[in-house]
Order: structure tokens, then C-alpha cells, then sequence
């Protein structure tokens, strides 16, 4: 059940935490990956990672460098998959960054910055991918979201916004799209171990646990457990979804 045979997925911020433990759990179902991230350096490593635990049938997973932040990058990405990989299969739109402040004192680039490379940027891999998806009659679009872009976080207008928006633009997207063949959902983490995370001291990850009922953050692979269900064909009834993954945090 689930398996990703036969199928290639663009995931974007691949080398991350998330995004590698997303690209594990795809590569483990069969899929063939097209990792993208703007660290070629680290990119090409975590290809190569990928390419011993789990060797592909023809050519092995590739690695697509990409700065969100360029625009000409970013339509450039989708075709230079199919160009490489010959069809866009899964989508998995998980590459984010924050630009934390309060609102009152927020500058407009730190507004700007997170809305282009959370919310736009996703838009723009999304109308690229529908095509080739469309002619296929088969897709699978995955976003990844946040808790807080549901129960909002003080310090995080500009990316609880976007988490927020990325929500509504994949439901708008699945209605548009469901009768060829493709769904579009989002998978929405909690508190996740990551290396940012695990920097923090005991009495911050004490405080974080304590309003999680599971009482533990979750692990990377867990958020990729879920990508790889909704990203299966087995997942065709179900679009337009949030699937929460934050151990009880919030009950949405």
C-alpha cells in the first residue's frame, strides 16, 4: 500500500529538516526525486544520500539548485524537471523562511520576503506543474504548511499569513483541477525536532511540551508519513484537505 513506483516528485527545500525527512519518506515508497534547494553544496550531498539508501531503477535521484527568491529560478524549475526526469508526478511545496517581528514594528521587506517565498512562489510551482499534470490526467500536489497559519502566533503576521493563504489557494486550486485527475492538499505541522529546535535549552523545549498533548515534538519523519499517504494514488478521494499533524496541539 502506497507505493510511489513510477512516480517523480519535485520536493522544494529539500535538504532541510523537514524537506529531507519529507524526501526519504518519498524515496522509500519508489518514488524518483528531483531535490531542489538554493545550497548546491548540500543538495548534491543529500542527493547522493538519497541515491545509497534507496537506488533507483534508471538514473537516480537528481538535485535541482533553485533561489526562491529569483523569479527567472523559479519558472525555470518545473521544466528543468521535466527535462530531467520527463514528467512532474508529485509536487511537494515545503520550502518556507521566517522573518519574525511584531506587527507594529515590521518592516515591509520582512512582509515581502515571507509572502513571496511561502505564498507566491508556491503559486507559481503550482500553475507550472498543473499543465503537464493536466495532460497527464494525474497529480498530486502537496503544501506544507503550519499550526500557527490556523491558530495565528503573535510575532508571525507575515508568515501565519501566508501559511493561511497557501490554505485557501490549495482548496481554490483543487476545485479547479479535481475532474483531470489531481488533488491538492496541505499537510500542516506542529512543533517538529529540528535542528532549530533542538537548540533551544531544556526549560524552552519543557514549555513547548507542556502545551502538546502528546507531550513530544514530532519527528520529520512523521510529517513525511503523511506527505506520502496524501501523495499516493491510493489518496485519489481525498483534495483540498489539511491534514494536522502537531500531536494534539490544536484540535482544528
Amino acid at each position: 500500500m502506497f507505493s510511489l513506483n513510477g512516480m517523480n516528485a519535485l520536493v522544494t527545500g529539500a535538504s532541510g529538516g523537514i524537506g529531507s525527512a519529507i524526501a526519504h519518506a518519498l524515496a522509500s515508497q519508489g518514488a524518483r526525486l528531483a531535490l531542489s534547494g538554493s545550497n548546491a553544496a548540500k543538495l548534491r550531498a543529500f542527493r547522493d544520500e538519497l541515491n545509497e539508501a534507496y537506488p533507483h531503477e534508471h538514473d537516480g535521484h537528481v538535485e535541482i539548485t533553485c533561489d526562491l527568491g529569483n523569479q527567472t529560478q523559479v519558472e525555470e524549475l518545473i521544466p528543468a524537471m521535466l527535462d530531467t526526469l520527463g514528467s512532474v508526478d508529485i509536487l511537494v511545496n515545503n520550502a518556507g523562511i521566517t522573518r519574525d517581528n511584531l506587527g507594529m514594528r515590521m518592516k515591509d521587506d520582512e512582509w515581502d520576503q515571507v509572502i513571496r517565498i511561502n505564498l507566491e512562489v508556491a503559486f507559481r510551482l503550482m500553475r507550472a506543474a498543473a499543465k503537464p499534470m493536466m495532460k497527464a490526467r494525474f497529480g498530486r500536489i502537496v503544501n506544507i504548511t503550519s499550526v500557527v497559519g490556523a491558530t495565528g502566533n503573535p510575532g508571525q503576521m507575515n508568515y501565519c499569513a501566508a501559511k493561511a493563504g497557501l490554505t485557501g489557494m490549495t482548496k481554490a486550486f483543487a476545485q479547479e483541477v479535481a475532474s483531470r485527475g489531481i488533488t491538492a492538499n496541505c499537510v500542516a505541522p506542529g512543533f517538529i525536532r529540528t535542528a532549530m529546535t533542538a537548540a533551544l535549552d531544556e526549560k524552552q523545549q519543557a514549555a513547548i511540551n507542556g502545551r502538546i498533548p502528546m507531550g513530544r515534538m514530532g519527528e520529520g519523519s512523521e510529517i513525511g508519513a503523511a506527505v506520502a499517504f496524501l501523495a499516493s494514488r491510493e489518496a485519489a478521494y481525498v483534495t483540498g484537505e489539511t491534514l494536522h499533524v502537531n500531536g494534539g496541539m490544536a484540535m482544528l
